[in-house]
């Protein structure tokens, strides 16, 4: 997974809301509010390219959950967290399949990329590809 921001791409197609994507055969982007039903999006999977989530409040941890089910269940297309992101949060988002970030303020370069290095092992399965230490230690 490439790290990357909503700067990076200025020429990207808008997201639009959940009922907007579910009933216009164009979108290719939609945008999920915190607490809407991401499972919806599932059927759809072919045609669409970007699921922004929304993150309200850095202590709202909806977004998280949401991205798990995503990538759970076979999405495979960019996943950003938009909203009030912090750098502390990276890591974690990181593993839960985010791989795009959109932060209201933002994020030292630095800080993030120190973020990302912190932890070299991690301890259970989760949406990225990192391996538990444990699988690590006994193959």
């Amino acid at each position: 997974m490439t790290l990357r921001f909503r700067d990076d791409d200025p020429h990207e197609e808008p997201a639009v809301t959940l009922d907007c994507f579910l009933t216009q055969e164009d979108a290719h982007a939609v945008r999920v509010e915190a607490g809407e039903d991401v499972r919806q999006l599932i059927p759809h999977f072919d045609r669409l390219k970007l699921v922004e989530i929304a993150f309200p409040r850095f202590r709202d941890g909806r977004g998280y959950s949401a991205a798990c089910i995503l990538r759970e269940s076979g999405y495979t297309g960019e996943l950003r967290a938009e909203g009030d992101v912090l750098v502390d949060q990276i890591l974690f988002l990181r593993r839960c399949g985010f791989d795009s970030f959109a932060p209201v303020q933002p994020l030292d370069a630095r800080l993030v990329e120190h973020a990302l290095k912190r932890f070299p092992f991690v301890y259970q399965a989760a949406a990225d590809a990192a391996v538990p230490v444990w699988k690590l230690r006994h193959g």
